[in-house]
């Protein structure tokens, strides 16, 4: 009985996990610049409603502490639209690519992809941040040391995870034409029951206690904290830990349901 192994020649050709990875996000940022119109409406979008919703009123606009947290809200809403539009939406579609079957049938597994496609999402994450910080600064009295600058970015990037792994639960769940609806539905009422767009002081007592049970208002309020130092509820980092946890095994389960479909 003899067992077949690959020549030694393919195992020492097989590239690094990081320089495949690099591969991957380099031919999924390009292939996303092309088409400018998917860049621009996610840089733009939260500056415009910046601009149009909080620059106008001179209260929010005029105060330091309330117009930080306006950026925090809007800040968040581009970080939240970027993971579900681009793995959500964006992984849907590739499935429906000839490529896709090859993509997945390579050796070196789904790491490279996923890591690529991770640092992607980041990438045009933070493309969204640069407009809106722009208009702030410009126009309101939205202030931040540079501590608490690093601190925002760096609580941003943590809180950007359970939402990049609900888009790639939902792309590798469903078909494209079926993730785009589910995108939106989910999309916009998490950002206005989490507070992104209107501060939950304004809630009545029922949406806030709601509001407190979503991940963009946990994310919202530790966001808050890190640019402005105001106190996050005591629940937002273990609730969002725990949203975290659901959207990884949402991600296992149809990464494995729709593995199990296509090469069984």
């Amino acid at each position: 009985m003899t067992t077949s192994t690959p020549p030694r020649s393919a195992v020492q050709a097989m590239r690094p996990f990081w320089e495949l990875s690099w591969l991957h996000l380099k031919y999924q940022f390009l292939e996303t610049v092309r088409i400018p119109i998917a860049v621009f409406g996610n840089m733009f979008f939260p500056a415009l409603s910046m601009a149009f919703f909080v620059v106008p009123q001179a209260e929010v606009a005029g105060n330091p502490q309330w117009a930080t947290m306006a950026v925090a809200g809007l800040g968040l809403f581009a970080v939240c639209s970027a993971s579900l539009f681009t793995y959500g939406l964006g992984v849907a579609e590739d499935r429906q690519l000839p490529f896709y079957p090859y993509l997945r049938s390579l050796p070196t597994g789904p790491g490279p992809q996923m890591v690529g496609r991770v640092l992607n999402g980041g990438i045009f994450a933070l493309f969204g941040l640069i407009p809106l910080i722009l208009v702030a600064v410009l126009f309101t009295e939205a202030t931040a040391t540079l501590p608490q600058l690093v601190a925002g970015i760096g609580t941003i990037l943590a809180v950007s995870v359970p939402f990049v792994l609900l888009g790639l639960g939902v792309g590798y769940a469903l078909p494209a034409k079926a993730a785009l609806p589910v995108v939106q539905l989910i999309l916009f009422p998490l950002a206005f029951a989490g507070g992104l767009f209107l501060p939950p002081q304004m809630f009545p007592g029922w949406l806030d206690a709601l509001s407190m049970a979503t991940p963009t208002r946990a994310g919202r309020d530790l966001l808050v904290q890190a640019l402005t130092g105001v106190e996050a509820y005591s629940l937002a980092l273990p609730l969002l830990v725990g949203w975290t946890a659901l959207f990884a095994a949402l991600t296992a389960w149809s990464y494995r349901r729709d593995e199990g479909r296509r090469f069984r």
